[in-house]
This record gives structure tokens, sequence and C-alpha cells, in this order.
């Protein structure tokens, strides 16, 4: 037991001294509004997946409508049977192309299908691949484009803030965004040396030149996290990637009740652990190592394992107070990390559980069935 509760321990006292520090929050594209017009987007396309977006869409389009002159949208009608459609020419009624997607090919998924669909329309020099739900605050999209020019780069994406209104959204919410640092470290996928993909698939800006010599969607085409493996598809070919946070990029999409989180981590959880169960029983071994073992070790009569203890519950905390305090979150919350973790254990084994009933993922009514 003194053994379990010192190996929790060091877990997070390593986690604090890694050398590429995913706990911090130092990756940052932060608004910087200049004098003057808007910019000049007439070299940037964005390309929209919709299916039954008709809840968040204006909202979506009202925003790129400020984002400068000369902005071209094309926006993927995914099979929609609500009015996403009608709602979108309503919003933007110049630059706007929709493009009725046609049925899903065997071997896509629906969001790459649909991205696939809208980039053999697209000839400007730079492609933003915006989820449905995304919300820029202008000028963002010039932003992206002067990052993505000023450090010689191919490939921006930016870490969506989650919406955090109800209780759930703000017990889970921040936390997401901390596990996903953790498990793809930002600075590790921004190095250049490195061949590791790390992207965050909501808010995407690459050049077109690089994505079509990293043979654009098709060569993901499969992929549940199709960021990611966009990213390394990309790194592979040669291009420069860069994943970042900011309080200018935002998802207005809705988690209001457990269910809703659990129905969104379902659908990758276990696709992470590249459908291993010796991967899901090491993991869940690991995290009830880190997140309990060591509030264990407060209780035991040696001071030296007290200490261990005091120590790993510490690291616990600071490494998860950098995320609240960017997303302006109390500092209250970091107590709840243990029970957080928990949860999300549980959805990686709801999700192992749905792949072994047969399904792969689900999205909104299309499901992937499980690989033979």
């Amino acid at each position: 037991m003194e053994f379990l509760v010192a190996a929790g321990s060091l877990l997070w006292i390593a986690l604090i001294f890694l050398p590429w520090q995913p706990w911090r929050t130092r990756e940052r594209l932060e608004l910087k509004v200049e004098p003057g017009g808007g910019p000049n987007l007439s070299d940037v396309t964005v390309l929209i997946p919709a299916r039954n977006e008709a809840a968040g869409i204006v909202r979506t389009l009202s925003a790129l409508d400020k984002q400068g002159f000369g902005l071209q949208v094309i926006l993927v009608d995914d099979q929609s049977t609500d009015e996403t459609v009608p709602l979108a020419k309503a919003t933007m009624t110049s630059g706007l192309q929709v493009i009725k997607g046609g049925p899903l090919p065997p071997d896509w998924t629906g969001k790459l299908w649909a991205l696939e669909q809208g980039w053999r329309q697209t000839k400007t020099e730079h492609v933003l691949l915006l989820d449905a739900d995304i919300e820029l605050d202008p000028p963002m999209v010039g932003q992206l484009k002067q990052k993505l020019i000023n450090e010689q780069l191919d490939f921006v994406s930016i870490m969506a803030r989650l919406r955090m209104k109800s209780f759930w959204e703000k017990l889970l919410a921040p936390a997401f965004i901390y596990f996903f640092k953790v498990l793809y470290p930002f600075s590790i996928g921004n190095n250049p040396k490195s061949r590791f993909g790390v992207a965050a698939g909501g808010c995407i800006f690459v050049r077109s030149s690089a994505l079509r010599k990293a043979g654009a969607f098709s060569s993901v085409r499969n992929a549940l996290i199709d960021d990611c493996s966009l990213a390394a598809s990309i790194k592979k070919s040669g291009g420069r990637a860069w994943t970042g946070l900011s309080h200018s990029v935002r998802s207005h999409r809705p988690y209001p009740y457990f269910s809703s989180f659990r129905e969104m981590v379902e659908r990758t959880a276990f696709t992470q652990l590249r459908y291993s169960l010796w991967l899901l029983l090491a993991t869940t071994f690991l995290m009830l190592l880190a997140f309990y073992l060591p509030w264990a070790g407060l209780f035991s009569s040696s001071i030296l394992i007290r200490s261990f203890a005091w120590a790993g519950i510490c690291s616990m905390l600071a490494s998860y107070l950098p995320t609240l305090r960017y997303y302006r979150r109390s500092m209250l919350w970091a107590a709840m990390l243990p029970l957080v973790g928990s949860a999300y254990l549980f959805m990686t084994w709801s999700s192992a559980l749905r792949y072994w009933r047969g399904k792969r993922s689900e999205w909104k009514g299309r499901l992937y069935a499980r690989i033979p």
C-alpha cells in the first residue's frame, strides 16, 4: 500500500517536472485589434461541415460576416433534416456558397467527407476548417492568417473555449481541455522536429498547398480523431504546425447534462486507446493510482509516506490551476479533480462497452460500425 501511495504521488510530481510541461497554458493566440478597417481575406475560404446545426449556425456565420472583406465561406450541408440551410442563407447573403453533401461513402467519416466535398470547390491560398458551433471574435481569421504567415507555418489550430454555464459544464469542460493537453502536449506537437500530431478540430487554419501535399482529407478519411490525424499528416509531409488556446475562439454547443458530455467523450475515448482492453485496464489502474492513492496516503502512520502524499496532492492541484485560471474559474474547482477524473474514466469504459457492442462511434444519428 505504501509503495502504491508513493507511486501515485510520483506520477503527479513527474508531470510537474516534465520538460514539455503539458499543464501550462503558454501556447496562446489572443486577439489583437488593430486600428483601421478589417483585413483582406480574399485569399481565405472557410469550410463548414454542417449536419442539423440550426441551433447555432446563425451565431457562427454572423461572426464570420464581421471578420474582414473578401472572405469566402463554403457550407457543406451534410444531409441535414432541419432548418440549417435556410437559416444560413438568410444570415450570410454574400460570400456564402452552400453545397448539398452527397451520400457518405463506406470508408469515410461524415465530417471528413463533408470537408472533402467543400475542399474540391476551394481555390484560395488558405483554408479555415471551422466547426458549425464555433464563434470567432473579429478579426480572428486575420489573426490566424497573420500568425501562419509571420511564423512560416502551414497549419494553425486553436482549442476552442467550451461553454461553461451549467454545473456539469463548469465541472467537466476545463478538465476536458486539461486532459487533452496532457494526452496531446501542445509543445511537442508545435516542435518542428517532432512528427507527433496535435490539433483541435474546431478551428484549423491551413495552407492549401500543404493540405494538398499531405493528401488532403482522403489521407485520414476514416479517422475519428481526425484533427490530430490531419496534423500528423501535415507534419509527415514536411509541414510545420502550431496548436494553442484562445479566448476569442468559442464553442457555443451546449453540454448541459452529464449525459451530454458522456456522448461527446464516448465518440473517441476508446479510439484513443486503440480499442485495446489492456490499454483500458492500464489506464484504469493508473488513474485510480494517481487520483486516489495520494489521498489515502494522508492516513498513513509513516511520516515519509504522508510527505509523499502531500507532495503528490499539491502537484495534482498545482497542475490543474493554470487551466482554471486561464478560463477564469474558481481555484476551488481543483479539489474536484479526483471526482472529475473518475467521471472521465467512467465515460472511457462506456466508450469501450459501446465499441464491444458493435458501435465504433455515433454522431447525430450516424453510426460507425466497429472495425472487424
